[in-house]
């Protein structure tokens, strides 16, 4: 059964740090590349991060670069959000998807994990 799990979510202040977690089980990241969603109460769902499958290429939405980094642990089948200087604006809750064509530029997301709520307080 092929299944994203996300974790690492909760509640932060302002300027405070969270690593989520997206644990990959029923396929191998070799083959997907994974991105980062956001959907805050009353907007609609924007773009925060992809890694491909190659690890080679990684994208950031502009209103996370430099504080946001992806990363991949291929042994763990894990992709890592590292989210630094948290603001209030990045409060939302936050879902992996795996993209089919591996590169994330085709942005052809096939699964999706059930999001995990970051809360950041100012």
């Amino acid at each position: 059964e092929v299944q994203l799990v996300e974790s690492g979510g909760g509640l932060v202040q302002a300027g405070g740090s969270l690593r989520l977690s997206c644990a990959a089980s029923g396929f191998t990241l070799d083959d997907y590349a994974i991105g980062w969603f956001r959907q805050a109460p009353g907007k609609e769902r924007e773009g925060v991060s992809c890694i491909s499958s190659s690890d080679e290429d990684t994208y950031y939405a502009d209103s996370v670069k430099g504080r946001f980094t992806i990363s991949s642990d291929n042994a763990k089948n894990t992709v890592y959000l590292q989210m630094n200087s948290l603001k209030p604006e990045d409060t939302a809750v936050y879902y992996c998807a795996a993209e089919v064509y591996g590169t994330c530029v085709e942005a052809v997301y096939e699964y999706w994990g059930q999001g995990t709520q970051v809360t950041v307080s100012s």
